[in-house]
Formats: structure tokens, C-alpha cells, sequence
């Protein structure tokens, strides 16, 4: 009897990246099938399908088959609405209505993208999962890395760190060790119809392009005073979930710009200054809680920290102030350090853990 091939479900959304991942496995020798993940969708735009999830549009699907059909892999659809809505939507508006400015991605793929995926996966027998991340995940003596992408421009290593150890065990990301332009000239040369498809920036879910009108829709927002620094009043905002640190845009202040440099949740306040460099809009102290390790680490420990989506990583010293409290001490003030998001922790290269910007 012939080996028996592995067997990888690869996550396929119709974007040009989770195509290429396919093609790149399929040509290693494994036995891949190609999984279309459903979510949840705005009802607002019940009418409108093609827009109403990014990730898993009428649009996206087709694609996606196109694809399945090309590379000659079957394709198959996972219905993961209601666990959507549950683990993603529902705390995503949670988040905002408390104050606080969240990242859906990161939960995504801690419990969809990723969790639920891998659950589902086993269940029809598969060895891995896959996805088209720009990120890599590595094995040596020591078990399993989560690494940054080749290329940095695209990495999303940032949005993994939630991952299990278990999980990036079963992991493969095809696509972490190719330059974006890499990955389209290889859909190009394989003839995928999607090598030319743009990529998505936004929140899948909210088809609009700022979450504001989405927030509007959900929740029940109360107005109150914007006031400057020392206490002015200058204006009225429309509900405290619209705002986050250091935005500029949407305020409607004269004699701006204004800046916002705290929230006051208690008083219901929006604080402002006229500085883009106001003081109070930067600190060298950041606290996290719900810390995920996937490496162990020796506290206190020197090392690098990415604050937001495409920030640079900053040098800082990791302590532990109590039991599931984290606090760096950065080697330089960071500029709108923003509870809710979170902060990655990073040593050459690797992710080793992070956790959520919390508020002392």
C-alpha cells in the first residue's frame, strides 16, 4: 500500500492569498480540500449579499469555487453564522458599548478562523488546517514557532497571537514565506481567475467603512460634553463608542483639529487637545490582561512590542505585576496607547505571546 497522503483543509475566502496557499499545497503532495467559511451578515443589508460580509460574499463564494474548480480540489461550506454573531459580533459591540476599542480580527481567528476551523477539520479527518496569512509557523527541538511573514509590508503575524500551541502544531501558512507580488505572479501563472482581486481592508462584517454607522445601528448611544484638557467645554458628541484615542476625523469642533486624548466613560466625556503631541496622548507604562503565551519566557524579560496593527515593534521590559496583570515599560513614549486593542509581544522575529491594552 502507497503512504497515506496528509490530508489539509485549507480555508478558502476567494481572495488571491488563500487561493495561492491552496495551489502551494496541492503541489507539495497533500490531499487538499478547499473549506468556504459562511459568517454572519448585517440583516441592514439583507438586500445586498455581494457586500454584506467581505469574507464571505455571493461574490466571494464564486470565486472561490472557480478556484476550487481550477486547482480540481473539492470545495465545501461550513455554515459558522450564529458562532460568528455569538464570538465575534456580539463582543465586538460589547467592547465598544464599555469604552473600549477592540480588534475582531484577533478573536476571529482565535475562535473561527482558527478554533472552530481546526475542530471541524479533524472531523473529516484532516491532518491540517491552512489559511493564506502572512505569517510562518516553524519546528525545531523546542516544539512549534509562530514567526513573522517574509514579507513585513504584509505580515499579520499580529493577529495570530491567540493561537494555541496545539493548533499551530496542525498549522500550515504556504504563503508567509512569498512577497505579496510573489503571490500574485504565481495565481497569474497558474491562470487563477483571482490573481488581479484586490485585497479587503476593512472589518468583513461592517460593510460600511468606518464602524460608526454599524455602532449607530446597535447600540443605544448617549450624547455628552467633548471638553478640552483643562476642563472646557467645547462641543457635544453623539455617543461615547465613536470615539478612540487619538482620532482626529468625525469630531466637528471648531478651530480644530482637535485630537482625542481620553475617554472619561464614568462622566460620559470625550477629552480633547489641539496637539497631535499633547502630552496626555503619550506614555512609556502600558498594562495588559488575558495574556496568551505560546512560548515560555523568564520574567522580567527585554523585548519588542506592537501596539497596534501595522506599528512598528518597540523595545520595552515585560514584568508581571500580579496575577494575570502585565506591565511594559518602554524604552521611549508611545503615542496612543488604546485599551481594548491589543499588544503582541515579539523577540527576533517571533510572536510570544500578547494580550489586551487595559486601562490603570
Amino acid at each position: 500500500m502507497p503512504p497515506k497522503k496528509l490530508k489539509v483543509a485549507v480555508g478558502m475566502s476567494g481572495g488571491v492569498d488563500s487561493s495561492v496557499a491552496a495551489a502551494l499545497l496541492k503541489k507539495q503532495g497533500y490531499e487538499v480540500i478547499g473549506i468556504f467559511m459562511h459568517f454572519w451578515s448585517d440583516p441592514h443589508y439583507a438586500e445586498k449579499q455581494t457586500i454584506a460580509n467581505k469574507c464571505c460574499s455571493v461574490d466571494a463564494k464564486v470565486d472561490a469555487r472557480l478556484v476550487a474548480e481550477q486547482l480540481r480540489i473539492p470545495l465545501y461550506t461550513f455554515n459558522l453564522d450564529q458562532d460568528f454573531k455569538k464570538y465575534i459580533v456580539a463582543d465586538f459591540l460589547d467592547q465598544y458599548k464599555r469604552g473600549l476599542t477592540p480588534n475582531p480580527c484577533v478573536r476571529c481567528n482565535q475562535f473561527i478562523k482558527f478554533g472552530l476551523f481546526w475542530e471541524k477539520a479533524k472531523a473529516l479527518g484532516c491532518d491540517f488546517i491552512a489559511t493564506g496569512h502572512y505569517a510562518q509557523v516553524k519546528k525545531d527541538k523546542k516544539g512549534y514557532h509562530l514567526l513573522e511573514s517574509t514579507d513585513k509590508a504584509k505580515d499579520q503575524s499580529y493577529f495570530l497571537y491567540r493561537l494555541t500551541p496545539e493548533i499551530l502544531k496542525h498549522c500550515l501558512l504556504p504563503v508567509g514565506q512569498y512577497k505579496k507580488e510573489q503571490i500574485r505572479k504565481i495565481a497569474q501563472k497558474l491562470k487563477l481567475p483571482v490573481f488581479a482581486k484586490p485585497d479587503s481592508q476593512e472589518i468583513c462584517f461592517i460593510p460600511e467603512k468606518t464602524p460608526e454607522e454599524f455602532l449607530k445601528r446597535y447600540l443605544k448611544l448617549k450624547p455628552g460634553d467633548i471638553i478640552t484638557t483643562n476642563g472646557k467645554k467645547i462641543g457635544q458628541h453623539q455617543g461615547i463608542a465613536l470615539y478612540t484615542i487619538g482620532q482626529r476625523k468625525g469630531l466637528e469642533l471648531n478651530g480644530g483639529p482637535w485630537y482625542v486624548v481620553d475617554l472619561n466613560f464614568t462622566k460620559n466625556q470625550v477629552i480633547v487637545a489641539k496637539e497631535n503631541t499633547h502630552p496626555a496622548l503619550f506614555n512609556d507604562i502600558m498594562y495588559n490582561s488575558e495574556v496568551n503565551w505560546l512560548q515560555k519566557i523568564k520574567l522580567p524579560a527585554k523585548l519588542e512590542t506592537r501596539i497596534r496593527y501595522r506599528h512598528k515593534n518597540e523595545k520595552g521590559i515585560l514584568t508581571q505585576i500580579k496575577n494575570g496583570i502585565y506591565k511594559v515599560k518602554f524604552a521611549k513614549k508611545q503615542r496612543a496607547i488604546t485599551p481594548g486593542q491589543s499588544a503582541v509581544f515579539y523577540k527576533n522575529g517571533e510572536v510570544l505571546g500578547g494580550g489586551i491594552i487595559i486601562k490603570k
